[in-house]
């Protein structure tokens, strides 16, 4: 296990946060309605019981997306927590709108066994989002050994850690706790950092809450915490990607790809520049790659000419990107160690199902 130096923690801290903090024993950002100083994951207050048994507590509501951004394989259990008496606000297609002092916190684990989930898992980290009156702010925290505690890691840091796959063959990875700096990186619209999952068509799914199921925007309006919000007949569904029922092949494998790329890929992520667009409401089949040539050629398009050849994935940039793990070809570009094959097959097989139509010329490209 290999761990960032002090002196460079304190770096990325006092970058990010002049004025605010200072490089002490406990350094950690201002969150408005909250101790200055949060240190710990436990601060928060955002479970009951043993922390590492991820029991919200009350106020503190548990949810999860229709299609999860890939991590290495590691399971994440996510959680909201506003401020007492306020609500989000809906939105059809961006994410919503939440007020100052929210708390959005992701935990990222692995099983024991994927097979066997009543052998446990083991907790890594738990990222935190916090709202604070300048804007939002993005805190990995790392899990102790004894799964008791997590303590905030602004430099983050890097977790060997092995399990058995669900194929039952034994799997190991060298995992990645981001800085606060790729935080940033990935939660980057325009010039605002912001939530990237809770939106209409990613929460419109059932959940199971210790009361029974309902769907979550059916349960957050009626806990209050979202206001404006259409009923979930009459919202947005994005498709889960391995599950057929939910969506055709191209519904399914474009909801994988707006989650792993489109955080980038959009009109205001931070690749803008290149011109493709991943998120699942773009129509425009050369907006979102077909037959669109690179912004830039070089190691990352493979001596191929296109980001997306139908019927040819293997001459498909869009392709051969998502299934690399090399440093200068890989897409997503940070917090990826290993290849999502399953997600890689899926999008291959839209690509291969694509007509094949005739390659643009020159003059009607």
């Amino acid at each position: 296990m290999i761990r960032l130096s002090r002196t460079f923690a304190c770096a990325v801290l006092t970058a990010a946060y002049v004025g605010t903090v200072g490089c002490g024993p406990s350094p950690a950002p201002r969150v408005e309605g909250t101790p200055a100083s949060l240190e710990k994951l436990s601060q928060y207050g955002l479970f009951v019981g043993q922390m590492r048994d991820q029991r919200p507590a009350p106020g503190v509501i548990p949810y999860d997306l229709n299609t999860p951004l890939f991590s290495d394989y590691a399971e994440k259990s996510r959680f909201v927590k506003l401020p007492p008496g306020s609500s989000a606000r809906y939105h059809e297609d961006d994410v919503f709108s939440f007020p100052v002092g929210t708390v959005l916190a992701k935990t990222f684990a692995y099983p024991i066994d994927a097979r066997d989930p009543s052998r446990g898992r083991r907790l890594l980290e738990t990222r935190v989002l916090v709202h604070q009156a300048d804007g939002w702010v993005g805190l990995p925290y790392v899990w102790d050994e004894a799964q008791e505690e997590a303590t905030l890691e602004v430099a983050g840091r890097f977790v060997d850690v092995a399990w058995v796959h669900t194929d039952g063959h034994g799997r190991a990875n060298n995992y990645i706790v981001p800085n606060m700096n790729q935080c940033k990186g990935c939660h980057k619209v325009g010039e605002s950092v912001v939530p990237l999952g809770p939106r209409a068509r990613q929460l419109n799914k059932e959940f199971l809450y210790e009361q029974g199921t309902e769907n979550q925007l059916t349960h957050w309006s009626r806990a209050g915490v979202l206001s404006g919000a259409k009923r979930a007949v009459e919202a947005p569904r994005l498709a889960v990607w391995d599950d057929p029922t939910s969506g055709t092949l191209e519904a399914r494998a474009r909801a994988w790809l707006e989650i792993n790329c489109a955080h980038c890929h959009s009109p205001e992520g931070p690749a803008r520049n290149s011109g493709l667009d991943l998120l699942s409401t773009q129509k425009t089949p050369a907006a979102y790659g077909v037959f669109k040539a690179p912004v830039a050629a070089g190691l990352g398009s493979g001596g191929r000419a296109f980001d997306i050849v139908p019927g040819r994935p293997d001459e498909s940039i869009l392709t051969y990107r998502i299934a690399s793990t090399h440093p200068g070809v890989m897409m997503p570009e940070l917090g990826k160690r290993l290849v999502h094959e399953e997600g890689v097959a899926l999008v291959r097989e839209w690509v291969a199902s694509m007509s094949a139509d005739p390659r643009p010329t020159a003059e009607n490209r």
